[in-house]
């Protein structure tokens, strides 16, 4: 089976893509919507993110790639959450804000735009493809 794209937001106040390449891996827990938990538990090895400033920011500013899949949540006291461990992938030369996405015609189905609060959501792979073309970026091994 292929990869699978996702995106996973941040508050980068709290943990931005500097902070993220600088730990060169980074664990994305504390995900308490049901939901995007159970986005998490579809992650597989290989899958690519896009790494979203929320906030102020609401802008995609790199890649991360899926290091493993989900386990249980160190960070949960009670229920039952998981984590997943993410490393940079790239940057994007030109971060791509909501705004951009949403003038885009292409994407108007994009998770993003219809469940904008979703802290971990699907992007299928003509939307990912799109988005970095918008932020004027290559990958490698790109599907």
């Amino acid at each position: 089976m292929g990869r699978s794209y996702w995106l996973i937001k941040t508050e980068p106040e709290e943990y931005s893509w500097e902070d993220f390449t600088k730990d060169a891996r980074g664990r994305w827990d504390g995900v308490r919507n049901f939901a995007a938990r159970n986005n998490l538990r579809k992650m597989r090895v290989g899958d690519w993110a896009f790494f979203y400033h929320t906030g102020k920011e609401r802008r995609v500013v790199g890649v991360a790639e899926v290091k493993n899949e989900h386990y249980p949540d160190p960070t949960a006291q009670k229920g039952d959450f998981s984590s997943v461990d993410f490393g940079p992938l790239v940057p994007l030369v030109r971060p791509v804000t909501l705004q951009e996405i949403k003038k885009e015609e292409a994407l108007n189905e994009m998770t993003l735009v219809r469940s904008p609060r979703l802290s971990v959501q699907p992007v299928r792979s003509d939307e990912f493809r799109r988005v970095l073309r918008m932020g004027q970026t290559k990958i490698e091994d790109e599907h």
